[in-house]
């Protein structure tokens, strides 16, 4: 029992140093630039079909971005993703996702 407590507390400890990784939101304000030509500069779109990214959870928008990065998700805006997040780092994804999270 003490053996899988410990495990528990290790993984514990793991997964919240995950989340101590997180983005840099100031990193993510310069970077989001070109971002507000579709979703709006405060990430509030004016164009119905983006998405507004102000507010979402950070983990959405990086998995999101990642998977138009890795070609995974499809539909109109896919042709202008794609080559959008391809050209992102994944510490230029966490500090967007930090930025849009935090409007």
């Amino acid at each position: 029992m003490k053996k899988l407590l410990a495990v528990a507390g290790i993984v514990m400890m793991t997964a919240s140093g995950a989340t101590m990784a997180a983005g840099d939101a100031a990193a993510g304000k310069t970077k989001a630039a070109v971002c507000a030509a579709c979703h709006g500069a405060n990430g509030i779109s004016m164009i119905p079909m983006y998405p507004n990214l102000a507010g979402q959870k950070a983990q959405y928008i990086e998995n999101a971005i990642k998977a138009y990065k890795a070609g995974q998700r499809g539909g109109p805006t896919a042709m202008l993703m794609n080559p959008q997040a391809a050209a992102l780092s994944d510490q230029d994804i966490a500090d967007l996702a930090a930025y849009f999270s935090s409007l």
